[in-house]
């Protein structure tokens, strides 16, 4: 599976689902919606937004990138 078409399907997975939602939490922006986070919501955006992906090296997040792919490769290949 080409990287492309993870994106694609990942980007069509319903926000009913647990993976659904824990992507809703760690994407999150509305002030409002943020004030009514439960504890746990908070959490898993917390250290989603803690993570140094914004400080890897653009070398980092191809070479964190391509393991990702080999890992379905090797689950789903």
């Amino acid at each position: 599976m080409s990287w492309g078409e993870f994106c694609t399907l990942l980007g069509g997975i319903m926000p009913k689902t647990p993976l659904g939602q824990i992507v809703s939490i760690r994407s999150e922006e509305d002030k409002d919606m943020l004030k009514h986070f439960t504890k746990e919501q908070r959490r898993i955006r917390n250290e989603w937004r803690s993570r140094q992906i914004r400080n890897m090296s653009d070398e980092e997040k191809a070479a964190q990138v391509k393991e990702i792919e080999q890992m379905f490769a090797k689950a789903f290949g």
